[in-house]
């Protein structure tokens, strides 16, 4: 569990440094978020992808939002595995239980797909990532005597599946736009393990605001930010599990709990 732990507080810390903290030096901070302690994920391609979603107008939505969980829809015997891994996710246990494999192989799939159509500056990025990957390998095996098994079933998984329960609720689909962000209060822990970015209206209100100011405005423009965010808000993540842990949270082609279109 502590491995877990470990793993999803860098990826919070990774969402940081793309919002430019937590120092005012970049190259420390590129330093301290580019290990590949999740060996799949190169933190620029996450970089990309996660700025993409903050200038998309189109949450959630997949034609246009790199980060959604939606799934589009089409002919195709590769687009229908998609949809049905994504549709055995719409509940927080298939989300926990599936996600962090399904996200892997979803994304390195994608970006196998574009080297092999020739993309030569994605595979100048995968060159640099594997050497990343080797030397952490390296630590793995040779200082921390541990297996590439132990370390993916003690390490990446859980921590995969912790920030899984982050992202489960941060969004929905709804016709407005506005109405596509959650916040999640009282959250002591994993509020701390997730940077605050369980506010996440407050977050995608002002990306540019320091995980330790979050609260603070939060405080001060709740009022505002729920009604902006239409009253999506969750009492902790105890809430989140006890609505969805077996319940969906949207449907994928149909209308969502809250009456809301589905991407």
């Amino acid at each position: 569990m502590a491995g877990g732990w470990l793993l999803a507080w860098h990826n919070s810390l990774q969402h940081e440094v793309i919002h430019g903290h937590p120092t005012p030096w970049r190259r420390l901070n590129f330093a301290l978020a580019a290990p590949p302690l999740s060996l799949w994920l190169p933190f620029e391609a996450y970089r990309r992808s996660h700025l993409a979603h903050h200038a998309t107008e189109h949450l959630t939505d997949p034609n246009h939002d790199p980060e959604s969980r939606y799934a589009l829809q089409g002919p195709g015997l590769a687009r229908a595995l998609v949809r049905t891994a994504r549709r055995l996710q719409t509940n927080l246990v298939g989300r926990l239980v599936i996600g962090p494999i399904f996200d892997a192989a979803h994304f390195l799939a994608k970006e196998a797909r574009q080297i092999l159509g020739g993309d030569g500056a994605r595979l100048r990025l995968w060159a640099g990532h594997l050497v990343a990957v080797a030397l952490i390998w390296l630590w793995v095996q040779a200082i921390c005597g541990m297996s590439l098994a132990q370390y993916l079933l003690f390490f990446v998984y859980p921590g995969s599946a912790l920030s899984l329960i982050r992202s489960f609720a941060e969004h929905r689909a709804h016709p407005d736009p506005g109405r596509r962000v959650a916040v999640v209060e009282g959250a002591p822990v994993l509020g701390l393990l997730f940077l605050n970015n369980n506010l996440h209206a407050a977050h995608h209100d002002r990306p540019g605001l320091a995980w330790y100011e979050l609260p603070a405005l939060y405080r001060r423009e709740r009022e505002r930010l729920l009604t902006a965010n239409g009253g999506l808000v969750y009492a902790g993540y105890a809430d989140v599990f006890r609505r969805y842990l077996f319940r969906p949270h949207h449907r994928l082609g149909r209308l969502d709990p809250e009456g809301a279109t589905a991407s």
